[in-house]
């Protein structure tokens, strides 16, 4: 009988923690001193606390815990997953990792490819990665091999070249001279997301294209963007691709099995890259996360901007919710947890001990002891995982005025 998960993850145990001593930098403003709870520190080692006999559950009042130190990827990490009882966490090399929760231990190690990993979904018992050579490959659990993840496919697949090669109206121009079929990507693909048995890739190459889950078909290639797309989400039959060009583009369909159209342009700060969108649980709110430390965020009924707020000094990379609960990573090495109202953000909490920029953020699923878990991977090469309580107000930051929304398109007229 496998232990209670609250076995594991107090805030009082740290399991296998290996980590390096670390010394604040001076740039560290001083009003975050009081919220901040920085991991511990330790030469280098396992460091094995005991576990109380009897489970506890931590109060909602205790701080921020750094629970767990994950050591192990030789790069930095640069997507994470959670699917069922595994943590899936890739890095800029080519190793995918699968981790066993609640203990945290290295199950297995995978992956392969001539590109590094830039993101990773799960759908069902699949994992689909995207990578730096501008592939997607499939991956599943062998049936024949436990706990063994075994490579199903590439997209493009092979069946779609053959069906497609011979024909040039299926080429497209994508540098000067040089020409692909439609459903490949020209530069490294950079994001996914799942929806409606759906898998859209986000590229370099500024185009959205949009994958069948069931035979891994390219149904759509969309030119999305002037500059490369960093960030994908979806909410109720709509996709959101963020953009180094610093727009948020927001896509649907009028039909199921229709063609994708733009139904709005959002963009904030000139002269900015948006690097990470998601949308409010509740799919009211669309939050962008800027390269000058502003998360904005938009109504969806109206497309109209209700807030910005500096979450920052420095660029937002990444973000994850929970419920009323957002979670920003910044390159400044640290994440901010922030409570969200209808005209701002009020933050309750900073969450430092990375050594490096926040590459990405996932959160648990459902909540334990009067709060929930935070898995956060970094440049470090590191992955941590905290535990976040539900908190009451620490301190408001009010929103400036509102940026005005530079296109909405109407989706009965526009088409791509």
């Amino acid at each position: 009988m496998k232990p209670s998960i609250l076995t594991h993850l107090l805030p009082n145990a740290f399991l296998s923690i290996t980590t390096t001593s670390r010394t604040s930098s001076s740039d560290e403003s001083s009003d975050d001193a009081d919220e901040v709870l920085a991991a511990a520190a330790a030469p280098h080692g396992v460091i094995h606390h005991g576990i109380p006999q009897t489970p506890t559950v931590p109060s909602p009042s205790a701080p921020y815990q750094s629970l767990t130190i994950v050591t192990g990827h030789t790069e930095s990490v640069s997507c994470l997953a959670l699917c069922g009882e595994f943590i899936i966490s890739a890095s800029q090399g080519k190793e995918i990792m699968v981790w066993q929760q609640p203990d945290l231990r290295l199950l297995t190690t995978f992956g392969h490819g001539r590109g590094s990993v830039k993101d990773l979904v799960t759908v069902g018992s699949k994992i689909f990665t995207a990578h730096q050579d501008s592939k997607i490959r499939v991956w599943k659990v062998s049936r024949n091999l436990e706990n063994i993840f075994k490579f199903v496919d590439t997209l493009p697949t092979n069946k779609d070249y053959l069906g497609k090669f011979m024909k040039r109206s299926h080429y497209i121009q994508t540098r000067r001279h040089h020409k692909r079929l439609w459903i490949e990507h020209s530069d490294t693909i950079s994001c996914l997301a799942v929806q409606d048995n759906l898998i859209y890739s986000g590229s370099w190459d500024r185009t959205l294209k949009v994958w069948r889950v069931s035979d891994f078909k390219c149904l759509e290639s969309i030119k999305a963007h002037n500059d490369a797309i960093n960030a994908l989400t979806t909410s109720k039959g709509m996709v959101f691709s963020a953009s180094a060009d610093g727009k948020i583009k927001a896509w649907g369909r009028l039909e199921p099995e229709g063609p994708h159209f733009l139904m709005a342009i959002l963009e904030g700060h000139k002269d900015i890259s948006m690097n990470s969108v998601i949308v409010s649980g509740d799919g009211t709110v669309v939050y962008g996360g800027g390269s000058d430390g502003y998360v904005i965020g938009w109504s969806v009924d109206s497309w109209e901007v209700v807030f910005e707020v500096e979450a920052h000094k420095m660029s937002v990379l990444c973000m994850c919710m929970k419920g009323d609960i957002l979670c920003t990573g910044s390159t400044d090495r640290s994440i901010r947890v922030w409570k969200t109202e209808v005209k701002g953000l009020t933050k309750i909490g900073v969450m430092k001990g990375h050594d490096g920029p926040i590459k990405c953020l996932q959160v648990s699923p459902s909540r334990i002891g009067g709060g929930f878990l935070v898995y956060s991977g970094s440049l470090d090469k590191s992955i941590r995982v905290w535990w976040v309580p539900n908190r009451n107000k620490v301190e408001v930051i009010t929103s400036t005025p509102p940026i005005k929304i530079i296109e909405t398109i109407n989706p009965a007229l526009t088409f791509l």
